[in-house]
């Protein structure tokens, strides 16, 4: 069957002819290392060193809460803590031996105020050891995309062994946003949780400034020692577009992340280019009782553009001209590709609509056959 290649510039917004000449965004830091990606669509908006190999501090327990949850089936039932957790050195939630609090409780512990012995509590309330809980860290950055990450511990305190990559970093805090329990967690403010003998409420305060300070902040997570200096994680969303920004050993870390995010929104936002089961066109049918079948793609799809890239988006149909009668409903007919400036950015098949059903003799006896057979197999 002779196929065509349907290649279709799709003009977004304004005719090519008039597009304007693309401003290139500001995106200056002085951190070691940077990077910032789009959340669901993981693309890289801008970056610095981003594959360098880096000790991550504090920020380590964006890992450690995703591995938990993912881990985990009640939350809310209170356990005692390992006496392993106690004394733990570091920043401290000041865990006592023979405590009991629940898994939520030591994550907003863990995540706001940066409870190094609450990161610990929580590693050996999922596993046994330090070391089986940072093999399931491993599986958990490997299942973000991050391929370039190693870890010794849950809590970020230096150690052999431990690091990550701004870019790993990014993929895996975009994937923890994902979670709702998580991104409910890194976007409180400040709340209590259960105390001890010693002090009966523990109120927390998150450390992340941005929360108060920056429009649309939604996380996520400080950190900081002498071998990775000053290190943050930091999100924020503005009409359904929401940016992670990654910064290692970064002095002015606050307002650096606040800048580049606020230049990310200045420049792009997500685009719908395609929406969920979208009609394409008609097909000719040959041999059909109908002349023609329509077509459509079931996936949508999204992606973070400037505005002159809207107009530098290309969609590439690869549909026959004509199809055979039968058709079946929902038959793969073809596919589509929509590429960037040359690079694939999406793939989807393209399916038939509706079943159309042949005027040939032979093959409307093969379905008369096919049916009685089925008749006959339910009345047996």
């Amino acid at each position: 069957m002779k196929k065509i290649l349907v290649c279709l510039a799709i003009l977004l917004l304004v005719n090519a002819f008039f597009a304007r000449v693309e401003v290139k965004a500001d995106f200056q830091t002085s951190a070691k290392a940077m990077c910032l990606i789009e959340k669901t669509t993981g693309r890289e908006i801008c970056s610095k060193n981003e594959e360098e190999k880096l000790p991550m501090a504090s920020t380590t327990k964006i890992v450690t809460a995703l591995t938990v949850l993912e881990n985990c089936d009640n939350l809310d039932e209170k356990f005692k803590v390992d006496d392993r957790a106690v004394g733990v050195p570091g920043t401290s939630i000041y865990l006592i031996k023979g405590e009991e609090l629940t898994v939520r409780e030591l994550l907003y512990g863990m995540m706001l105020v940066s409870g190094n012995d609450a990161a610990t509590a929580l590693a050996l309330h999922i596993s046994n050891s330090i070391e089986e809980f940072c093999n399931l860290m491993q599986e958990t950055a490997l299942k973000a995309g991050a391929t370039n990450s190693s870890f010794s511990n849950p809590h970020g305190l230096d150690e052999e062994g431990h690091y990550t990559t701004a870019h790993d970093l990014a993929l895996i805090a975009a994937k923890a946003l994902q979670n709702p329990t998580f991104a409910e967690i890194v976007s409180t403010r400040d709340c209590k949780i259960s105390g001890n003998e010693k002090n009966s409420i523990r109120y927390l305060k998150n450390k992340n400034k941005l929360l108060n300070t920056f429009q649309g902040a939604t996380g996520v997570k400080t950190g900081f020692t002498d071998d990775a200096g000053r290190c943050f994680v930091g999100s924020a969303e503005r009409e359904g577009t929401e940016f992670v920004c990654v910064l290692f050993n970064c002095g002015p870390m606050f307002e650096e992340c606040s800048s580049l995010i606020e230049e990310a929104f200045k420049n792009y936002s997500l685009i719908e280019i395609v929406p969920s089961y979208n009609y394409i066109s008609k097909v000719g049918v040959i041999d059909g009782r109908e002349e023609d079948v329509k077509v459509y793609s079931r996936k949508g799809f999204s992606y973070p553009l400037s505005e002159d890239e809207k107009n530098r988006i290309v969609y590439e149909y690869n549909i026959p001209e004509n199809i055979t009668a039968p058709i079946e409903k929902d038959s793969v007919v073809g596919n589509f590709n929509i590429y960037l400036d040359g690079k694939l950015l999406f793939s989807e098949n393209v399916y038939a609509m509706e079943e159309i059903k042949s005027v040939n003799f032979l093959e409307n006896l093969k379905e008369i056959i096919k049916n009685w057979n089925s008749n006959f197999l339910d009345i047996a």
